[in-house]
């Protein structure tokens, strides 16, 4: 994956809307839960792409600093040649002399190739640095959405949980409501009302009989009476009044 890939990716990941996909959504608990999948994976993508950016560009920044440090030693030799010729065509010894300019120049010229080596480098480190500085950036951004996203994930689980309890209470009020008269209590109730009510005819049927025993007894109490009193007459006697 080129590193214009792994920004613009870092990129639209970052700059995601997650309220507004959320409301397209239609399942956006499920939703959430493949943006987190992708976006840890992407993370992780990216961790992996940027470290190796980072490393590429500290090895440009290595042979910078190599180029810049051997040409301060080609610049050292060419001065020490250069010393040591001009010591030895003053002591007319010119043909040495020579030999050691010659070789202060070779020396220069492995100077100017080191320093024109790191100029040439110093655009492209001040490119890969802006580079990494931004894929930084963006995967910091990417975490914070991460970050936003696992909480919203929670939260909506959360609330999620909070309406199926506040479901199920009100589900268990309803079903024990003794006002309710489809409700198993009030029917129960009716019920014992019925029996209640039942027992209270059996008891007055049982009391209608028991009056009727009685009211029997004072008839037959009076049908005695006037047996004996015929009998009375019969035998010539007068009967006992108010006895």
């Amino acid at each position: 994956m080129s590193k214009q890939s792994i920004f613009g990716r870092i990129s639209q990941l970052a700059k995601a809307n997650i309220n507004a996909l959320l409301d397209s959504a239609e399942d956006p608990k499920l939703m959430l839960d493949q943006m987190v999948r992708d976006y840890t994976n992407s993370i992780a993508d990216a961790e992996s792409a940027i470290a190796e950016t980072i490393g590429n560009l500290r090895l440009l920044e290595d042979d910078h600093r190599e180029d810049v440090e051997a040409a301060g030693e080609w610049g050292n030799k060419a001065l020490a040649a250069s010393r040591k010729g001009d010591e030895l065509r003053a002591s007319g010894n010119t043909t040495d002399a020579d030999k050691f300019d010659n070789l202060a120049k070779v020396a220069l010229g492995r100077q100017l190739q080191s320093e024109k080596e790191a100029k040439d480098a110093d655009p492209q480190i001040a490119s890969q640095t802006q580079v990494v500085e931004q894929l930084k950036n963006g995967l910091n951004a990417m975490k914070q959405k991460l970050n936003q996203l696992a909480s919203k994930r929670d939260e909506l689980i959360a609330r999620s949980k909070t309406a199926q309890a506040q479901s199920q209470v009100m589900d268990a009020v309803k079903s024990i409501d003794i006002m309710d008269p489809t409700s198993e209590v009030s029917r129960f109730e009716d019920k014992i009302r019925r029996e209640e009510a039942k027992v209270r005819g059996a008891q007055e049927l049982a009391a209608s009989s028991l009056d009727s025993q009685f009211e029997s007894l004072e008839d037959i109490g009076e049908l005695t009476e006037v047996d004996a009193r015929l009998a009375a007459l019969k035998a010539g006697q007068s009967p006992a009044i108010g006895q």
